[in-house]
């Protein structure tokens, strides 16, 4: 008896299915409502079930899983392509069956709810650093249009608004200098908010052996190693770091014909977040291997500009932090002159 598949487009209320029948070739399509469809699939034989990995897909992968069927979730550019006419839910719906079949096809992974919660916690505290720079900024300009320069940075700005305050005392208004004092007391909130978030991921740090061995990596801190375990999970399911360094985005886009082949800049592919935080990581690293001659650096930076040479440091954090996790190893400063030696 074949398996049977089904393209399930998820949406906020309506779903909508599309399958063959395997014995008969008759094509289903069917919606359903989001309150009826883990009934719908419960009185189903088990099958492939493949989805867009969009909004609420790994809390859907998750129960179905629970009911016995394979969970398949695929890339929603990778199923665009297989949309044969205008842009509605049956459509889209034939196109994940279809898509799902293709050989070679790439599927992501479904994140448990530990993950998921762990990337909430990232989620909102880049939503608060985001806030908390605007406000600052806010301060700075409203302030400068009553004649006060306060200096560059967050910390050394916010040290001279109370003393800048003062001395608009008595010239602009007391509603105006309220309001203000309280906007300061609004940072001082989500400074507390921030602390609060990073705090529980160093908490949930000391129950992960795997985040620990990521921070021996040098330019790899809390933020960066929790992200990546919790965004990734099982690093096995990348055949090398080279893939995983493309999953993030950090190789070389190609364009070519006939044979001959240009690279362009990095894809910028993949989880935008992550990127970022290798991307800062390796900053800090190349900028004090600088200082302290680093030779593979030194040659790197004598034909490549300095961002360059940053991206490429970021490319090789990530295949470090595969080689750590897929092969279960620790960190070694010294792994490639050693076994150069052996």
């Amino acid at each position: 008896m074949q398996t049977t598949i089904y393209g399930l487009d998820l949406a906020k209320r309506v779903m909508q299915l599309h399958w063959v029948d395997m014995e008969t070739g008759e094509i289903h399509r069917k919606p359903v409502k989001r309150q009826m469809l883990l009934e719908f699939f419960v009185n189903r034989q088990p099958g492939v079930i493949a989805m867009e990995a969009c909004g609420t897909s790994h809390y859907w992968a998750r129960e179905l899983r629970k009911l016995g069927h394979e969970v398949r979730l695929m890339a929603p550019q990778f199923v665009r392509p297989f949309v044969k006419t205008n842009k509605n839910d049956a459509a889209d719906a034939a196109a994940i069956w279809e898509a799902v079949q293709r050989p070679g096809m790439r599927f992501v992974a479904v994140k448990t709810e530990e993950q998921q919660s762990v990337l909430t916690l990232h989620r909102i505290r880049s939503q608060l650093i985001k806030i908390r720079t605007m406000q600052v900024n806010q301060i700075r300009g409203l302030l400068y249009e009553f004649g006060a320069d306060l200096p560059q940075g967050r910390q050394r700005g916010l040290k001279e608004v109370p003393e800048a305050l003062a001395d608009l005392d008595g010239a602009v208004s007391p509603m105006m200098l309220e309001t203000m004092r309280r906007q300061l007391n609004r940072l001082e909130e989500m400074d507390q908010d921030i602390a609060e978030i990073e705090k529980r991921l160093m908490l949930w740090k000391k129950d992960q052996e795997a985040v620990t061995r990521l921070m021996t990596i040098p330019g790899v801190g809390l933020l960066t190693a929790t992200a990546l375990i919790a965004t990734v999970g099982d690093m096995k399911t990348f055949h090398s770091g080279r893939e995983f360094a493309a999953f993030l985005g950090l190789v070389p886009r190609q364009r070519g014909t006939g044979g001959k082949v240009r690279l362009l800049g990095i894809s910028k592919r993949g989880d935008t977040y992550l990127r970022t935080l290798l991307i800062h990581g390796a900053r800090v690293v190349v900028n004090f291997q600088i200082k302290n001659r680093n030779p593979w650096i030194d040659k790197l930076l004598s034909r490549r500009p300095h961002n360059v040479a940053v991206v490429a440091q970021a490319n090789k954090m990530a295949r470090t932090i595969w080689a750590l996790l897929a092969r279960e190893r620790k960190y070694d400063a010294h792994y490639p002159a050693t076994k150069a030696v052996a």
